[in-house]
């Protein structure tokens, strides 16, 4: 029985590196880790890549290399750190700035093991710095800081949604307590009516009564006089 088996997307890294013997490394060691991978020389067209335009310098978008053709997110970003115009060290600090990439995962690569530099990358938010030559082991330290970023994702998401919800239902509420309001609003006259009508029906009972009252004392002061005049 043929059944069609959904396949998990490899997940996207961005290679950046102004060295083309670097670049082709990194490549191939991305891919033999299952990785999909697009390759760029400068830290200009990375930012173009990813949608932003830096003013400093006007590359043109066909200089990207895509080393596979498919298009998806990107997962993480790897750079060099020294590289001329834009260092590594600069485009960590625009991705970071943008709302939109801040939170893709940034890994730093550098022939020099330079502590105040390592420093300095991973206090601006780097994930990791590795030193060159980069090795295959390298590479199994990517997957986790993807995986941490996709968890940020979802729960992010996930708060929005129930900030949605909330905001919707206090809207709904807000817009049924005018009408309940209204109501009660509309029905107090008619009680207030009704009780001012039934009042002068019961004020003239009243006073009836006391007519009919009045006539039966006065009957009764006649009639003595009548049979007194019989009498006589």
């Amino acid at each position: 029985m043929a059944a069609a088996v959904a396949t998990e997307a490899p997940f996207h890294v961005l290679a950046v590196d102004d060295s083309l013997p670097d670049r082709k490394l990194i490549e191939r060691l991305l891919k033999t880790s299952s990785f999909q991978v697009t390759t760029v020389d400068s830290g200009s067209k990375a930012l173009q890549f990813l949608g932003i335009h830096d003013d400093e310098e006007g590359t043109s978008p066909a200089s990207v290399h895509h080393a596979d053709q498919l298009e998806v997110a990107v997962n993480l970003i790897i750079t060099d750190y020294c590289m001329p115009g834009m260092t590594g060290y600069d485009l960590l600090k625009k991705i970071k700035e943008s709302s939109s990439l801040r939170d893709i995962p940034v890994v730093i690569m550098s022939s020099e093991n330079i502590p105040s530099r390592i420093n300095r990358c991973l206090e601006e938010g780097a994930d990791e710095f590795f030193l060159k030559p980069v090795r295959l082991s390298d590479m199994s330290k990517l997957k986790p800081h993807i995986l941490r970023s996709r968890c940020k994702e979802h729960y992010q998401q996930e708060q929005e949604q129930h900030q949605q919800s909330d905001s919707s239902s206090s809207s709904s509420n807000e817009s049924s307590s005018p009408t309940n309001s209204s109501s009660n609003a509309s029905s107090s006259p008619t009680n207030s009516s009704s009780n001012e009508s039934s009042s002068p029906t019961n004020n003239t009972g009243s006073e009836n009564s006391n007519i009919r009252k009045r006539k039966a004392a006065d009957s009764e002061e006649i009639l003595p006089q009548t049979n007194i005049l019989k009498n006589n």
